[in-house]
C-alpha cells in the first residue's frame, strides 16, 4: 500500500480494474480515487521524464501492468523524497503516470503520504549536495545521457567552448565580452538541484550556486529552457539565446533549438553529441569525443543480498539497465528512441559522473540495433539475424536480431 488518507489507499482495492480517465478529468483528480495496477511510484530530475514516459506507456499495456507514476522536481529534490519516504512539498502536489494512451495527471491530497519506490538522477548520490548513499540502498547505473547546449534553430551559431561558457556563466553575459551571448535575458538555465545544471557546473568549473542567471531564466523544468530559448529569439535574436537541456529534450524539439557543438578545455575543436549536426548516431557520445555525458542511476532499497525488495521496481530497473531483456525489446527501443544511450552500445565509460574516459567493452553489446533505431535506417555493415548460425567470421554473434562482433 502507497498511501492512506482517510480510508483511501492510492492502490485501487479491485486488482486488474484500472480506471481510464481523459486527460482534462486527470488535471483535477486525487490519486487517492484512481485505481492503479501495480503502481510504482518515482521521484527524481525531469531529464529522463520523457524517456521514463515513453516505457512507461509500453509498461501499461504488458500483461499484467505495471502503472509508473513519477514526480519530477528536480534531480537532487527528488532523491531527497525518495530518501525521506515522502513526495516533499505542501499544497497541491502532482503526480505524473502513463497508460496505454499516453501521459495523465492526478493531484495528491494535502497531507497525503506517498513513499516513492525508487528516484532517477543523471548523476550519484554524492553529487547532491549533503547526500550520500545510505545502507539499504543502492545506485544501479543505466543508460547515459548527455547535456546539451542549446541555442535557437535559425541562430547562425555552430559551437561553444568550455572557456566561452566559463566567462558567460561566470561573469554574465553583459560582463563576459563573448558574442552573440551577451544578453542577459537571453539566456535560460537550471535550480541547483537539476544533473543538467550540476553536471554543466562542474565540466566548465564554475560553482553551480554561482551562475549568472536572472531569476526569471531560471526555470524548474527542460520544457520551459526550450519555451524561453523560442520566446528570448523572438524578442530579443536568435543568436544571442542560449541553454542547457538533457539530450531527450533537445532531440524531441529539433524543430525550434538546436544543439552547438562542444569544445572542452583541452580539445582542438567542438563535437556534436552526433556525427553531425543533424544526425542521430549520438557516435560522438559512444566514443567519449563528446565530453558532456554520463550514466544516469536508478537508486532503489534492497535486501542483505543486494537484490531490490519491491519485484516490480526490479523488473523495471533491470530492463532499463541491461540486466534483463524486456519483452520483445521494447524498453531498449523507447530508450534510444527519446535520445539517450543504453549501456550496450557504449565503447567508452567513466570514472565517476564527470571523471576521466576509458575504453568499454559491454557485455552483450548492441551497436547495430542501437544506430538501426535511432537513426531508422540499418548500417551497410550489419547484418540482420535470428540466431547465430546466421552470422559469420567478424560478427558471430547474433544479439537484438543483428550480427556482433561478440
Amino acid at each position: 500500500m502507497l498511501s492512506r488518507v482517510a480510508g483511501r489507499s492510492l492502490v485501487g482495492a479491485a486488482v486488474g480494474a484500472v480506471a481510464l480517465i481523459s486527460a482534462s478529468q486527470a488535471q483535477a483528480a486525487l490519486c487517492s480515487e484512481l485505481e492503479f495496477e501495480n503502481p510504482i511510484v518515482g521521484a527524481g530530475g525531469s531529464a529522463i521524464t520523457a524517456e521514463l514516459g515513453a516505457v512507461a506507456k509500453e509498461l501499461a499495456k504488458f500483461e499484467p501492468p505495471i502503472t509508473v507514476l513519477w514526480s519530477d522536481p528536480g534531480a537532487c529534490t527528488g532523491y531527497q523524497y525518495f530518501l525521506a519516504g515522502d513526495i516533499g512539498g505542501t499544497g497541491t502536489r502532482t503526480l505524473k503516470y502513463w497508460d496505454a494512451q499516453g501521459q495523465k495527471t492526478c493531484d495528491l491530497d494535502v497531507g497525503e503520504v506517498v513513499a516513492p519506490v525508487f528516484a532517477h538522477m543523471g548523476n550519484t548520490a554524492d553529487f547532491c549536495e549533503g547526500q550520500t548513499l545510505p545502507a539499504g540502498v543502492k545506485d544501479f547505473p543505466g543508460p547515459v545521457q548527455t547535456v546539451n547546449l542549446i541555442t535557437h534553430k535559425n541562430s547562425a551559431e555552430k559551437s561553444i567552448s568550455a572557456e566561452a561558457l566559463y566567462y558567460i556563466w561566470g561573469k554574465g553575459a553583459n560582463q563576459s565580452g563573448v558574442e552573440p551571448w551577451n544578453n542577459q535575458s537571453a539566456l535560460w538555465g537550471r535550480n541547483t538541484t537539476s544533473f543538467v545544471h550540476l553536471f554543466l557546473a562542474a565540466a566548465v568549473k564554475v560553482p553551480a550556486n554561482a551562475f549568472k542567471l536572472d531569476a526569471a531564466q531560471v526555470v524548474r523544468d527542460q520544457s520551459a529552457v526550450i519555451n524561453g530559448i523560442v520566446a528570448s529569439a523572438a524578442a530579443i535574436s536568435p543568436g544571442a539565446t542560449l541553454g542547457y537541456v538533457s539530450s531527450s529534450a533537445a532531440d524531441a524539439s529539433r524543430e525550434t533549438v538546436k544543439t552547438l557543438a562542444y569544445q572542452h578545455t583541452g580539445q582542438t575543436c567542438g563535437y556534436w553529441p552526433d556525427s553531425t549536426e543533424d544526425a542521430l548516431d549520438k557516435i560522438n557520445v559512444r566514443n567519449g569525443q563528446y565530453y558532456l555525458w554520463t550514466p544516469g542511476h536508478f537508486f532503489a532499497k534492497v535486501n542483505n543480498q543486494g537484490v531490490i525488495q519491491d519485484a516490480n521496481v526490479k523488473k523495471f530497473i533491470d530492463w532499463f539497465t541491461d540486466k534483463e531483456p524486456s519483452p520483445g525489446d521494447i524498453v531498449t527501443q523507447r530508450i534510444i528512441e527519446a535520445g539517450d544511450v543504453p549501456q550496450c552500445a557504449m565503447r567508452v565509460t567513466r570514472e565517476g559522473v564527470i571523471g576521466a574516459i576509458s575504453s568499454f567493452a559491454p557485455e552483450a553489446p548492441c551497436n547495430c540495433y542501437f544506430e538501426t533505431i535511432a537513426t531508422k535506417a540499418t548500417p551497410d555493415n550489419c547484418k540482420a539475424c535470428e540466431d547465430d548460425t546466421e552470422c559469420g567470421d567478424g560478427a558471430p554473434k547474433c544479439r537484438h536480431g543483428y550480427c556482433e562482433a561478440y
